[in-house]
C-alpha cells in the first residue's frame, strides 16, 4: 500500500519567552500513516499535541524535525514540513482541506461566496493557461456554478436560505460552523483535516456531517480528525491514534 499521508518522526517544541525561554515539548517523534479512504481519529488528553499536529499538517506550524509526506494523485510525494509557502498555499486550494472550530472569512463577504470561492480557486488553471482576466462573462459563469454547488451543500446542512447572502459574522455558532464545514467539503480533498467538525451542531446536522465524511472516504480522501463527540468518532473512524502512546 502507498499511504496518502506519512508522518515520520515529527518533533515540535514551543519556546515560552515569558517563562525564561522554557522549552515545551509537544510532539516527540510522532509517526503515523493514513491510507486513501481511511479516517484516523486522534485521541488523548488535552495538551498532548493533537491540534498541534493538525496545524503542522496544514502548514500553520513548522516542525523542528521529521517529515510530513503527502502523496498526490499522480504518485508524487511532497514533504509538507519542507515545502515552500507558495506550494502550501497551492496545495490548500486543491489537495488539503481543513475544518477547524473557527470560521475565518473576509469581512462582509456573503456566506455563499465564502464557500463558492473555494470552488473557483481549486479550478484555476496554471497562470499561462488562464482565460482573459477581463472576460467578465466567463468569471460570472464560473461564480454562478460555484454558488450553485455551495447552495446545494448549504441545503444539505440545513442552513436557512435567508442567511446565504449575509456575512457569517452575524450568524450563531452553529450556523458559522456549517459554513466552515461547507468550505472544507465543497472541494474533494486528497487530505482532509477535521478538528472538532461537529462542535456547536445539533443532532440532525451531526448526522449530516457523518454522511459528508463517509462520502469523502468513498472518494478516497485520507482523513485525520479530532472528534470529542464519541458517536461521531465511532461512526466515521477506521482506527484511533492514541497520543498517550505517541
Amino acid at each position: 500500500m502507498n499511504p496518502v499521508l506519512e508522518v515520520d518522526d515529527v518533533h515540535k517544541r514551543f519556546t515560552l519567552h515569558l517563562r525564561d525561554a522554557m522549552q515545551l515539548r509537544v510532539l516527540d517523534g510522532v509517526s503515523l500513516r493514513v491510507e486513501a479512504g481511511e479516517c484516523v481519529a486522534l485521541v488523548g488528553p488535552s495538551g498532548r499535541g493533537k491540534s498541534t499536529l493538525m496545524k503542522c499538517l496544514h502548514g500553520n506550524y513548522a516542525v523542528d524535525a521529521g517529515h510530513l509526506w503527502l502523496r498526490l494523485a499522480d504518485g508524487e510525494r511532497v514533504d509538507l514540513a519542507a515545502a515552500a509557502p507558495r506550494l502550501i498555499v497551492s496545495l490548500r486550494r486543491r489537495e488539503i482541506a481543513y475544518v477547524s472550530q473557527f470560521l475565518r472569512v473576509l469581512p462582509r463577504q456573503p456566506a455563499i461566496d465564502a464557500v463558492a470561492e473555494r470552488v473557483i480557486e481549486a479550478a484555476q488553471p496554471a497562470p499561462q493557461a488562464q482565460a482573459d482576466p477581463l472576460d467578465d462573462s466567463l468569471q460570472q459563469a464560473a461564480l454562478d456554478v460555484a454558488r450553485e454547488q455551495a447552495g446545494a451543500l448549504f441545503a444539505r446542512l440545513n442552513l436557512p436560505r435567508g442567511l446565504w447572502s449575509l456575512p457569517p459574522a452575524t450568524f450563531s455558532g452553529g450556523e458559522q460552523q456549517r459554513v466552515n464545514i461547507a468550505r472544507g467539503f465543497i472541494v474533494p480533498a486528497r487530505l482532509l483535516l477535521l478538528d472538532e467538525p461537529t462542535a456547536s451542531l445539533d443532532e440532525v446536522n451531526r448526522r449530516v456531517v457523518i454522511g459528508l465524511i463517509r462520502d469523502a472516504k468513498r472518494r478516497g480522501s485520507a482523513i485525520v480528525g479530532i472528534f470529542h463527540d464519541e458517536e461521531v468518532r465511532d461512526a466515521v473512524a477506521d482506527r484511533r491514534f492514541d497520543f498517550t502512546r505517541a
